[in-house]
């Protein structure tokens, strides 16, 4: 008699104060991206692909632990027809509302208890429109799809606690027709064919922002070899006639980044190089980072870069994101240097000849940026860089250092502030940089 009380009450979780999670998690940018009332440990994603129908039969099992007393929670999803949610095994209420996928279990969970929602769905995933007018997510090409995630998109092929601050574990087993591959993060387990079909099974064992998520499917020319003493694998699109271009520098790039930034920090490295030049753009998808076309050596060191900053020291909100693309630009700015071209103090004597009236590299200031649409303006990139090589001169090269040495050992594998960046170069400098920073980061028009 005393267990069907107990069970009446877990089954009617409002009665004992139990209450849904929140709908986002307030980013300044995107106030409804990822969800309060749990944290993600695990994504476990099973998917079937068919380029020539462009269909997806997917499920996601993700395994979290409740931060609250939950009633309900949010997944937030973009993507196709939601044919099934199971929380624990047992079928759970859900219904869809813009971006967000709203999940009712049968009985509420517990504050800190562990637990797993499984969702189907099927269909055909889009790409996601950014504020700039740029394309993310699942985009289409002839023969697969090329998958990139910031800031966004990944929500249109998973779901997902979707913002940088959750980060989580990931496994993937993908399905294709037989002569097509699947990319994605971290190491390949297994490769298994059969008469019609490929399973490829990658896992990525270091915790993943869900941006830095992706399954790209195509016909690629696949490389396995050890880089810089990290395990690697590049595929390569075969129609490209320049092949992987910049990413044979892989192993002089890491050497460099390695006594630079320190030891790198995942078990794995490499590319995947599509042809698929509608797309615009390259992203650093962790330990993988995906080129749109045949990349230069430049910007094979810019996304190499971010393996430190972005991927492994990961923004806390996106106006924050000065922290990954001004690192990653000073970066391939040092590599230029290292194969002859000018130095980064050059660099910088140069761009600061720019008039004032140019304001496309002066505003929005790298640390204020206005909103999603300007999230990728040239400023936050170059003026970006331009700060951390004017801190270079203004502490030295060796505080300086030591300066991103502590920044990405302290944070590795978790999120920072701008505000504690500032502060790891106060304690090894043992200056007041607040004005610098200010300076440099803060207030519009030239510095």
């Amino acid at each position: 008699m005393l267990a069907a009380a107990i069970a009446a009450l877990v089954a009617a979780p409002a009665a004992l104060g139990f209450a849904p999670g929140s709908a986002g998690v307030g980013d300044p940018f995107f106030p409804e991206a990822g969800n309060g009332g749990y944290d993600v440990a695990d994504y476990d994603l099973d998917l079937r692909y068919s380029p020539n129908t462009r269909k997806l039969v997917a499920d996601a099992e993700i395994t979290a632990t409740a931060t609250q007393d939950l009633s309900a929670f949010n997944l937030d999803f973009r993507g196709p027809r939601v044919t099934s949610v199971e929380v624990d095994g047992v079928d759970a209420g859900f219904d869809r509302s813009g971006p967000e996928l709203v999940v009712t279990p049968s009985a509420g969970i517990a504050d800190g208890s562990r637990f797993r929602v499984e969702v189907g769905y099927r269909g055909r995933p889009g790409p996601l429109t950014d504020a700039d007018g740029s394309k993310e997510g699942w985009l289409a090409t002839e023969d697969g799809a090329f998958v990139v995630g910031e800031p966004q998109g990944s929500t249109t092929w998973y779901p997902a606690n979707d913002h940088p601050t959750d980060k989580a574990t990931f496994n993937f087993e993908v399905e294709v027709p037989r002569g097509v591959e699947a990319i994605a993060n971290g190491r390949l387990v297994e490769r298994e064919r059969r008469r019609d079909s490929t399973t490829w099974r990658w896992r990525e064992n270091q915790p993943m922002a869900t941006y830095l998520a992706t399954v790209t499917i195509g016909q690629f020319e696949i490389d396995r070899s050890r880089v810089a003493g990290i395990r690697s694998l590049v595929a390569v699109d075969p129609k490209l006639p320049d092949g992987a271009g910049g990413v044979e520098e892989s192993a002089a790039i890491l050497k460099l980044f390695k006594r630079l930034f320190g030891p790198y920090p995942f078990d794995d490295v490499g590319a995947i190089v599509d042809d698929a030049d509608f797309v615009g753009y390259a992203l650093e998808t962790q330990t993988r980072p995906i080129y749109d076309r045949t990349p230069s050596e430049v910007l094979v060191a810019h996304e190499l870069a971010h393996q430190w900053f972005g991927n492994s020291v990961t923004l806390s909100s996106w106006p924050e994101i000065w922290l990954n693309e001004g690192f990653a630009t000073w970066a391939e700015w040092r590599w230029d240097e290292q194969i002859g071209g000018p130095t980064t103090a050059e660099q910088l004597r140069l761009l600061e000849r720019t008039p004032a009236s140019e304001d496309a590299l002066w505003d929005p200031p790298p640390a204020a940026v206005p909103g999603p649409k300007e999230l990728f303006a040239e400023s936050v990139y170059v003026r970006g860089a331009m700060a951390l090589e004017a801190l270079r001169q203004e502490i030295g090269e060796p505080v300086f250092l030591d300066t991103m040495r502590a920044w990405a050992a302290a944070r590795a594998y978790s999120n920072g502030t701008i505000a504690e960046f500032i502060a790891i170069a106060e304690a090894q400098s043992g200056a007041e940089l607040n004005p610098f920073f200010d300076r440099y980061l803060y207030q519009p028009g030239k510095p």
